[in-house]
């Protein structure tokens, strides 16, 4: 399957001496598959399947996915249309990986070869090519085989698979990719183990296998290494496979964001043309790399004549040279001839600033699929369309390949955003406020490369340490959450989403469709530490305190400036975000420079303070404030390096030379000569939490911007600190993981709806039952005679309430007695329910005995199509729902996510002794929290699961009503193997 560097291993069913007799084995029965995007028609042979092909083209085994060098490829199923180019593809291998794969010297295949590589039955014979420009450039196949290694049919769940990757394309991870696939298209067929025989020599495809994370075992006989893989997906193959995605998608940006040259195409003769402007961009920027300039217009003679003094060509064919990227410019119309001769040419990545795409309409967004088909198909990566542009400050680089008109100052910051006009105000405020950028990417409809693509590459970006993320709609929320959380364990996320409330993603924008709420989706992003801000004005705000101050290590915050007023503002506004404030010291209008930074010296050594705010007003006199801004910033930086590792802000009124002098007295690129004093050596390297002594301090025109920037630090430092200690997923002894699983089975069985059912209630009592969650018994009372023996059953006192789904949960109707110590209490309490609510038919009362008293909350989980498993908590009653006063955290939780699950609604006061009342049992609750956490992630059947009321008592709770939805499972896209989201 593999040569030297990436390609051949052989199995014993593909030897000339061994080739079984395929098609003799009848096939297993199929399951219906979802319907998947349809191929390209220059890479699809997806005609029906006939002959051999004993199964339907499965169209859902299609799959884009990006290679370890950043480039793409695309994986689907050979089928019998691809006999010329499996021959193409092979003559093109090198005879030592013809040797690797067969054992044997192999210089050609015979007509019997191809046909049997080519026909498959797609459950026991199983093909999958990797293909660049319709051409192959790899391939792998399994054989399914019994205990004896003869070709079988299920129930058998053992096969063997081999490999075959071209020369060329050796090295780029293409066997890693097609194991992945070919793994997860076995296990779909019920195979549950590989075998494949390599050659000692061969170590390069053993590795492959033995990196992937797979349980195995390895022998060695007949001078050949036998390896067996156990497909069950483990720890260490998942996140073997997530390292594996980080490194090729951040290199696929990094080709983007750092291309040894460009081509501009579309450039004009006309000085306004925005093919002009962008050529005009990237020569003022100053790129380090040769620049192109394309157009169908241009005279043969212009090669040498040149635009803007760099060559200029009619098509991207002329050029002699590699062309690392190009920037189409071009009416939408012409944009497929450009990505076609980009394709041919080797192009590795495009910037599409056209428009006319999904943003115009149907019609527009069909163009846009097929520009994304067509880029992929030649392994191109694709920014735009409709895209505002990249840059790259690196001085290695110095890329502006935009709109903007000036490449932005080099600094820590890395922005990323979907709207061309909010890239352009974010750009101009950071410039205002003196804050450099590592990197900008403005990915328009990002129908391709999208800021999941960017926070890959942000991850391990040494010139980025803050990343600051304007999003429109989140494509893959349970992809961002997972990235977030890595990216935020290493360096600041913070985002602003736009259209959250409107619940419609711009047009433009395709992604899965979440039912969350904004704030169920902001709360989970918080708890994958993504710093949550509602306007850019905030984004920019906690982008410049994060990217030049360390951060707080805790909330104690010292205030002190030359107004009282603005200090007790300041004093104030730290109360409202949650921090605390020490008391305002006033230095008097009369403070000097040197008053300042004293007495920030001093607060910043006092062992009671985690940051300080300092309040600046002008002071009276023209002549105190001539140079003011100036003297007073260097008193304090100078007051502030003293003590690095806590951070300062500034808040001044009117003084904008105060202001500019803080931006414009440090750097944010590290190791700038000009932001350090000429008394000052060098520092030692920061530590990971602390900035060099020379960062910038930031300063802002409204107290509560300032705090509220600050609140953000102190709650992300926190974060930071949490999860050091994660938790754990307890074991739990009670648990009947394998019985559940059986009654799951058998309920889905008889209910026979694909759609999935809601249980009873005796049978969701049973199953919640079997994870030690115990539901208080309830028996119907069609009449008064009935709930009478109900509560001769149960014991006085007994409950009496309605069913009814317009009075369920609802005790501010009326339709709950409670307390009912007799019987004469019960049929008295039947009457008034019946006569002032309804017939019983209607009200569907019911009858249980009570439990103590306590504080009513609610738990819920459920499965969300995008963002996955959701487990949510708040207490009962009209007054939480009004204020969404429920919180919320990602399944599986750990102790620790319980825990803070409970403490962070805002009525949690009155679970732990609110005004005097005995706190309540809150461990019995998050115990009851795990449990619900692991029966929903062991059993992905269990679509939902509600438990209302729970009463939560000063000793133990009662779950006094459970509801459980069951269905087919949905799909986990974060379980299967490496792709590009299909378009």
């Amino acid at each position: 399957m593999q040569t030297p560097a990436d390609g051949s291993a052989h199995t014993s069913s593909d030897s000339a001496a061994h080739a079984p007799a395929y098609g003799t084995a009848p096939a297993a029965p199929l399951a219906p598959v979802p319907a998947a995007p349809q191929a390209p028609a220059a890479d699809a042979a997806s005609a029906p399947a006939t002959g051999a092909d004993q199964h339907p083209y499965p169209s859902h085994w299609e799959a884009d996915v990006v290679l370890r060098d950043g480039g793409t490829a695309r994986i689907r199923p050979i089928t019998a249309a691809d006999a010329d180019r499996l021959v193409s593809f092979f003559e093109q291998v090198s005879d030592e990986s013809k040797y690797y794969r067969f054992f044997a010297p192999y210089p050609r295949l015979s007509a019997k070869d191809v046909h049997r590589f080519t026909h498959h039955d797609h459950v026991d014979r199983v093909g999958l090519a990797a293909t660049i420009g319709g051409e192959f450039i790899a391939t792998v196949r399994y054989d399914r085989i019994d205990a004896q290694g003869r070709p079988a049919s299920a129930p058998a769940d053992e096969a063997e698979v081999a490999f075959l990757v071209q020369d060329a394309h050796q090295g780029r991870g293409v066997a890693s990719a097609l194991l992945e696939h070919i793994a997860a298209v076995a296990r779909e067929r019920g195979i549950r183990r590989f075998a494949a025989e390599v050659l000692p020599a061969n170590t390069k495809m053993v590795k492959v296998f033995t990196d992937a994370g797979y349980q195995q075992q390895r022998s060695f006989e007949d001078g050949v290494v036998r390896l067996e893989l156990d497909l069950e997906p483990t720890d260490r193959s998942v996140a073997v496979q997530h390292a594996r995605e980080q490194r090729a998608e951040a290199r696929s940006v990094q080709r983007l964001l750092a291309p040894g040259s460009v081509a501009v195409i579309g450039v004009g003769r006309a000085e306004d043309s925005v093919g002009r402007g962008v050529l005009r961009n990237l020569l003022r920027a100053g790129f380090t790399g040769r620049v192109h300039a394309v157009n169908r217009a241009f005279a043969d003679r212009a090669t040498t004549e040149g635009v803007e003094g760099v060559p200029a060509h009619r098509s991207v064919r002329d050029i002699a040279g590699p062309v690392d990227l190009a920037v189409v410019t071009v009416p939408a119309e012409h944009v497929p001839e450009a990505v076609a001769e980009c394709g041919e040419h080797g192009v590795q990545g495009l910037v599409v600033l056209s428009a006319g795409y999904a943003e115009s309409g149907p019609e527009g967004l069909e163009r846009q699929r097929e520009l994304v088909r067509q880029a992929r198909s030649y392994g191109m990566r694709l920014i735009g369309p409709n895209a505002f542009g990249v840059i790259n400050t690196a001085s290695a680089v110095r890329l502006n390949a935009s709109l903007a008109p000036e490449l932005a100052a080099s600094g820590r910051i890395g922005l990323f955003t979907q709207s061309g006009a909010i890239g352009i105000a974010l750009l101009s405020r950071l410039h205002r406020r003196g804050a450099g950028l590592s990197s900008f990417v403005s990915a328009g409809n990002r129908a391709d490369v999208s800021g999941n693509d960017v926070l890959q590459y942000w991850y391990d970006d040494p010139d980025t340490d803050v990343a600051l993320m304007y999003l429109e709609s989140i494509g893959n929320p349970r992809k961002f959450t997972r990235l977030a959380r890595r990216a935020a364990a290493a360096k600041p996320l913070v985002v602003v989403q736009g259209a959250r409330h409107s619940g419609i993603a711009p047009t433009g924008h395709a992604g899965a469709a979440t039912r969350l709420p904004h704030t169920t989706v902001s709360a989970l992003l918080r708890q994958a530490g993504v710093i949550r801000v509602d306007t850019v004005t905030e984004l920019v705000d906690a982008g410049l305190l994060l990217a030049g101050q360390p951060l707080p290590a805790g909330p104690r915050v010292a205030i002190l400036g030359n107004s009282e007023s603005l200090g007790l503002l300041t004093y104030d506004a730290c109360v409202a975000e949650g921090l605390r404030p020490l008391p305002p010291r006033d230095l008097t209008t009369a403070a000097t420079p040197e008053d300042f930074r004293a007495a920030l010296g001093a607060a910043l050594a006092a062992d009671t303070c985690d940051a300080a705010v300092v309040t600046v007003i002008p002071s009276l006199g023209e002549s105190s404030r001539e140079g003011q801004g100036e003297t007073l910033a260097t008193a304090l930086r100078a007051a502030a390096a003293v003590c690095p590792t806590k951070p300062v802000a500034v808040v001044h009124v009117e003084l904008g030379e105060l202001a500019e002098a803080l931006s414009a007295a440090a750097s944010t690129k590290p190791g700038s000569a000009a932001a350090r004093p000429a008394d000052r050596p060098p520092a030692a390297p920061p530590t990971a939490d602390a900035p060099p002594p020379h960062a910038r301090i930031p300063a802002y025109p409204a107290a509560e911007r300032a705090v509220r920037a600050l609140a953000e630090a102190v709650t992300y430092a926190q974060w930071r600190h949490d999860i050091a200690d994660p938790g754990k997923v307890p074991e739990c002894d009670d648990i009947d993981e394998q019985g559940a699983a059986g009654l799951i089975a058998d309920l889905l069985a008889k209910g026979g709806d694909p759609h999935g059912l809601t249980l009873d209630p005796d049978d969701a009592r049973d199953l919640l039952g079997r994870y030690g969650i115990a539901v208080h018994a309830v028996l119907p009372a069609p009449d008064a005679d009935a709930a009478a023996d109900a509560a001769l059953r149960l014991g006085y006192p007994v409950a009496l309430k309605t069913t009814a789904p317009h009075l369920r949960h609802r005790p501010d109707l009326g339709g709950v007695r409670l307390d009912l110590a007799d019987e004469e209490q019960l049929r008295r309490a039947y009457r008034e329910l019946t006569h002032a609510l309804g017939r019983p038919a209607e009200l569907r009362p019911v009858v249980q005995a009570m439990v103590a008293r306590g504080v009513d909350t609610v738990v819920r989980a459920g499965h969300d199509p995008a963002a996955g498993a959701v487990l949510s908590f708040g207490l009962a009653g009209a007054a939480s729902e009004l204020l969404g006063d429920t919180a919320h955290r990602l399944i599986p939780v750990t102790d620790r996510d319980a825990r803070t699950l409970v403490g962070s609604i805002r009525t949690a006061p009155l679970l732990f002794g609110w005004r005097g009342a005995a706190p309540v049992d809150t461990p019995a609750l998050e115990e009851l929290l795990q449990r619900v956490s692991r029966l929903v992630d062991d059993h992905p059947e269990v679509v939902t699961v509600s438990l209302e009321p729970v009463v939560v008592a000063q000793d133990g709770l009662s779950v006094l009503s459970g509801t459980v939805r069951l269905a087919p499972p949905p799909a986990r896209d974060d379980l299967g193997p490496r792709t590009l989201p299909a378009y």
